[in-house]
Parts: C-alpha cells; sequence; structure tokens
C-alpha cells in the first residue's frame, strides 16, 4: 500500500522593483512537493527551486528513510524543478521524468530569456547552474512497488502543457498549478481562452473523484482537500467576471483583492492583472 507526505516549502523573498500598494517587498508563494512511498522506494513530485530549499527538502526526504527512485515534474515552470540537482546529489540514480509537453517546455525555462531575464535576477545565487535529462513518458505510466501511477495530461492551467500525477490505490492527485490552495492564482498567462482551458482541466480532475489533492502552492499545514478544486475553479470564474468590468489593472487588483483579501501572495495577482492588461 502506498503513502504519501508533503513538504512545504516557505514563501521566499523575490528581488523586483514592481511592488503591490501597500507592499513593502516581493514575496514568492509557498511551494509544494510530495513524496509518494512504499516499503523502500518513493516517487518525489516536483523539488522546488533554490539549492537551499531543495536541501531541506531533501533532508526531509532522508528522515523518511525512503530511497527516491524516481522524480516527476508536473509543469514547466523553473520553481518546480530547478531544485532537481540537489535531490540527485542525493539519489543519483532516479529517474527524471515528466509527461512528454512539460519535458519539451522544460528548456525553455534555461534559456537566457529566462533563466538570465527573470529568475537569476530574482534569486541571484541562489539557483544551480546543474543542467539534467528529462525522459518524456510516452504512455504517462509509472510503477511504484507494483502499483500504478498516472501522468494526466491537462493542456493549459497556469502555463501551457502541463499535468498532475494520479495515484488510483490511495485516490490521490498531486496537482501541481493546475490548482492552487489559499494562495493567489498565478493567471498572467491564461489570457485568450486561457481561462477556460484552465477550467477545462479542473473538470478533468474532478473527474477523477479524487480524496486527496496536493495543491502546487499552498500554505503549510493546510489539508490536501478535493475542495481546493472547486476553490479554483471559483477564483478563475471571478477574476475573469470581474475582468469583464474593470477599465484599468489597478481596479482589477482592487476587485479582485476585495473578493479574496485572506490569499496568500498579493504580488502573484498584481503580476497577473498588469500581465492581463498588457
Amino acid at each position: 500500500m502506498l503513502s504519501y507526505s508533503v513538504h512545504v516549502a516557505p514563501a521566499k523573498v523575490a528581488i523586483s522593483d514592481d511592488l503591490p500598494p501597500g507592499e513593502d517587498r516581493r514575496r514568492w508563494s509557498p511551494t509544494a512537493s510530495t513524496l509518494i512511498f512504499g516499503e523502500r522506494d518513493a516517487l518525489l513530485v516536483d523539488p522546488l527551486m533554490t539549492i537551499d530549499e531543495s536541501r531541506v527538502l531533501t533532508d526531509w526526504i532522508l528522515t523518511t528513510g525512503k530511497n527516491v527512485t524516481t522524480i516527476f515534474i508536473t509543469h514547466a515552470h523553473g520553481d518546480h524543478f530547478f531544485g532537481t540537482p540537489a535531490v540527485l546529489e542525493r539519489f543519483p540514480a532516479a529517474r527524471v521524468v515528466a509527461a512528454p509537453g512539460v519535458a519539451d517546455h522544460i528548456p525553455a525555462q534555461w534559456s537566457p530569456q529566462w533563466l538570465d531575464g527573470y529568475w537569476k535576477p530574482r534569486f541571484p545565487g541562489q539557483l544551480s547552474d546543474r543542467r539534467f535529462s528529462v525522459e518524456p513518458l510516452a504512455d504517462g505510466r509509472l510503477e511504484l512497488e507494483g502499483e500504478q501511477l498516472q501522468a494526466i495530461e491537462l493542456g493549459h492551467t497556469d502555463t501551457d502543457s502541463t499535468s498532475s500525477l494520479y495515484v488510483p490505490s490511495i485516490g490521490l492527485v498531486v496537482a501541481g498549478d493546475a490548482v492552487y490552495g489559499d494562495v493567489h492564482l498565478y493567471m498572467a498567462e491564461s489570457t485568450g481562452d486561457g481561462s477556460r482551458r484552465w477550467l477545462d482541466a479542473l473538470d478533468t480532475l474532478d473527474g477523477l473523484r479524487p480524496t486527496a489533492v496536493v495543491s502546487g502552492h499552498k500554505r503549510d499545514g493546510d489539508p490536501h482537500s478535493p475542495d481546493d478544486i472547486g476553490r479554483t475553479r471559483r477564483y478563475i470564474e471571478d477574476f475573469a467576471a470581474t475582468r469583464e468590468g474593470a477599465a484599468n489593472y489597478q481596479e482589477l487588483y482592487d476587485s479582485v483583492l476585495a473578493l479574496y483579501p485572506g490569499r496568500d501572495n498579493r504580488g502573484v495577482l498584481w503580476n497577473s492583472v498588469k500581465a492581463i492588461f498588457a
């Protein structure tokens, strides 16, 4: 019988001069990494971003006594996989795998446009320079101690060509950024029909009837609830409806914030509304 445990890397400072009103610094949302394990072996989903937080993650894994045989990456945003080398230092035989569309998009995050133009300025001196190969899963299937796991290709969620990992035997969906916990959603890449496609992806996950869902960005200690699917859906619908009546990005920011005043990380909302109006 498989089990799982979730490690949440806390929010961290991201260097930026573009601050939301009333904020004195930019923060990066808390990010979840999930260990799925049997008696001996384990699969790790999304090995985080910075060298330090990924080493903390690896120390946490070592306390379990499990051997990581596979690292699965849900989508091609660097905050979910740049930390892979730190995990491979301790588990060098582990396969690094992803759904084919995810594997195709990962190299772009190492390009000068993204790595040098976006990631390194925000997290100076904190990212590994080591590259690694990602094996595309042609059929999306994985096995862990005789149990089947399935990569669910979702298309667009908070970026293109995303996936989640489904563990049927325990009703678990590790959602990546298809589903958010109590954190503002990154909507900057959901222009055009992006919001509708994201809603379609949520319908796909809902159709699995999961008993547990691990959101890609969530507060540490919050339950891994399937209700996060519905909450994510409502946020997307509210954002889209509010966008229709907003005259500019400040008005959209204020309106969404009024609907969701308690969600973590207003900075990602600020990014989203400015991108929508750009």
